[in-house]
């Protein structure tokens, strides 16, 4: 939290120029919610929900089904159960239960093949293929896999390990953390090509940082 780049003062107008460069989903960190234990970005959500052609997916500091529902009900498409997959299975339980498993995603975030939690801030003692395992018997389909040790270092995407967790687990992967070149996304073009449940992969920092465009991006993996 002391050591936050802020790359746009209005997330609206990041979110619209996403769009126009053909975005169809929108991954959302409320990182105040993630530290926080509540969201608080609401209003930024609706607005980015409401105002563009975008499956909003979000995450961060949700503990409750009360919570999620609030989500769900301002047109989220799809809500990431972090810390509370790990403190509270029985919540992620209730919620596929409840609202399915297109719509409840589980984000398990490693460092050093453990599950970090609160913002990252801690280590469980459970594995992130462990944690993975105990998901999908409660009925996810699919998690976002991030190498935390990677993520915002622009060193590249963790492939074996995202490709271990989709073939240990039997999940749907989202790949995150670590891209930095569109080298990165034909690798996991190749690696989902060839068979391995990779679904997606979320791009930030390199975004950002400019390496290269999201118009790019998205033609390189079709």
């Amino acid at each position: 939290m002391d050591d936050a780049t802020v790359y746009a003062a209005d997330p609206l107008i990041v979110a619209r120029d996403f769009a126009r460069q053909g975005a169809e989903y929108l991954h959302v960190v409320d990182l105040d919610g993630a530290f926080a234990g509540a969201l608080v970005n609401d209003e930024v959500i609706r607005k980015i929900v409401q105002g563009f052609d975008l499956r909003v997916q979000v995450g961060g500091g949700i503990r409750t089904l009360e919570r999620i529902a609030e989500l769900l009900a301002l047109g989220v498409y799809r809500v990431i159960l972090g810390t509370a997959a790990v403190k509270n299975p029985q919540l992620v339980e209730q919620a596929v239960a409840e609202f399915g498993g297109e719509r409840i995603v589980v984000g398990i975030d490693a460092r050093d093949g453990r599950v970090a939690v609160q913002g990252w801030s801690e280590t469980a003692e459970i594995t992130a293929i462990e944690l993975g395992k105990a998901v999908k018997e409660i009925g996810i389909e699919r998690v976002v896999y991030t190498d935390i040790s990677r993520d915002g270092m622009l060193q590249g995407v963790n492939l074996e390990s995202t490709v271990r967790m989709a073939q240990e687990t039997g999940l749907k992967v989202i790949a995150s953390g670590g891209v930095s070149s569109l080298d990165d996304l034909r690798r996991l073009q190749q690696a989902a090509d060839s068979g391995v449940a990779i679904e997606g992969v979320i791009i930030g920092k390199a975004l950002y940082a400019g390496a290269f465009s999201l118009a790019e991006a998205l033609e390189t993996i079709r």
